[in-house]
């Protein structure tokens, strides 16, 4: 097989190669083989015309196509592997040509890596918060945890603020019962705001057995039919639920801890709540600064790459979506489009992140950067442990490249970071 010409116009990359007969040959006879059974002529049993004969009537050349279809991947390992063509997405079979000696050139083109041109990606200025943690929220964190071991009992006296109330209720414009306005048994927690304004205060008072008719206005920018509408909502009190709380103090840190005072408990939220909040600061940091290298960079961005980090996307949205009970296309339907249209909306994000991951990918190579054996092997000890799996059954899960690829993008992403300028963050 002979590569007669290579060329190459922006990101795609035309090649042309003249087979080899005796590896032409090898192909058609195999598509005549596989073809043969499924054809009937005159005087031979189905399956059973010799080559030939098929070739008299249909013409020479008539399994060339489906042969070159069977040697197809011998002629890519040549034409594109072995040119250290660096080739994405698939080939595509652009012209086939049979000269009168039987000799069959071909065009291959395919879409090929870009040319990447690196911008700063070093002393990039990003925003970096302070971080700290106030006293509200380690108090907050307190009462979450307070109320996670509270206990409740139904009372005997009327709701007050912090009691819950099941109720049934119906709400009635102008005499009318109007729709989404009704309840029963319903638990209210009086104080929580999660029903109209002025609802919850009137229950305030009722007892276990009363009813009473609620006066409510709606809220100018409530639903339009029934936005700024007085309405009565006429409300039974069926139980009164008191929540009661333990007293913050050392025997509730005891409880809820493996701290032995209060104050140790509160350090420990602290320390936590601390810790969370440098991580998180550090990885939009982080973030900008990758976002910022990829901007000053200049690509001409594949289709191929896009369409890839397209489908990895509508992957990870369809799989998330299906935890939670959907498809696609079902919420697809539900927002009023279809498959292409919610594709389309992930596009823009395709396009960032694949310009992201030539960027690193660039700058991993400029630097000189290198992933070893030892890199590996300890990205594999550390998934292992992670996930508390066995070695083995890890390297069968994730694959070799995968790692590499994924070690790759940390080193690249570090030095961006280590030599990235953390600046204070613009006032709102």
């Amino acid at each position: 097989m002979n590569v007669k010409n290579i060329e190459r116009n922006g990101n795609v990359t035309t090649i042309v190669v003249e087979i080899d007969k005796d590896l032409m040959e090898k192909g058609v006879n195999a598509a005549y083989l596989k073809a043969r059974k499924n054809i009937q002529i005159p005087g031979f049993r189905k399956g059973k015309a010799p080559r030939k004969v098929i070739e008299s009537m249909y013409g020479a050349h008539v399994f060339y196509e489906d042969g070159l279809e069977e040697i197809f991947p011998e002629v890519y390992e040549e034409a594109v592997t072995k040119q250290e063509i660096r080739a994405i997405g698939r080939p595509s079979l652009e012209d086939l040509q049979i000269s009168e000696e039987n000799i069959v050139t071909i065009t291959i083109s395919t879409e090929v890596y870009p040319e990447v041109t690196l911008g700063d990606y070093k002393g990039i200025e990003a925003p970096k918060a302070e971080v700290n943690v106030t006293d509200e929220q380690v108090e907050a964190e307190l009462n979450t945890m307070a109320q996670n071991v509270s206990s409740t009992e139904t009372v005997e006296r009327a709701a007050e603020m912090g009691d819950t109330a099941n109720i049934d209720f119906e709400g009635f414009d102008n005499g009318v019962p109007f729709e989404g306005g009704k309840g029963e048994g319903f638990d209210l927690k009086l104080g929580s705001g999660s029903f109209v304004p002025g609802f919850e205060e009137q229950v305030v008072g009722m007892s276990a057995g009363e009813e009473k008719d609620i006066n409510i206005t709606f809220p100018e920018d409530y639903h339009a039919n029934l936005a700024g509408k007085p309405v009565v909502f006429h409300v039974r009190c069926n139980k009164v639920t008191a929540t009661t709380v333990p007293a913050m103090d050392d025997e509730f840190a005891k409880d809820v801890s493996e701290f032995d005072t209060l104050d140790e408990l509160k350090a420990d939220i602290r320390a936590k709540a601390l810790e969370n909040a440098q991580k998180q600061a550090a990885s939009a940091f982080e973030q900008a600064c990758v976002d910022k290298a990829a901007e000053n960079c200049t690509v001409e961005m594949p289709k191929a790459l896009v369409e890839a980090e397209l489908d990895n996307q509508m992957e990870r949205f369809a799989y998330q979506l299906q935890m939670s009970g959907y498809s696609v296309e079902a919420y697809a339907k539900m927002m009023g489009g279809d498959m292409n249209t919610i594709r389309n909306a992930f596009r823009p994000a395709a396009e960032k992140q694949a310009k992201i991951e030539l960027t690193l990918a660039r700058i991993f190579e400029v630097e000189g950067l290198t992933v070893t054996d030892e890199d590996i092997a300890a990205e594999y000890d550390a998934l292992a442990e992670k996930y508390a799996l066995a070695l083995e059954k890890v390297k069968t899960m994730v694959s070799l490249e995968e790692i590499r690829t994924n070690l790759e993008t940390r080193k690249a992403v570090k030095v961006i970071v280590d030599n990235a300028v953390a600046v204070a963050p613009k006032a709102e």
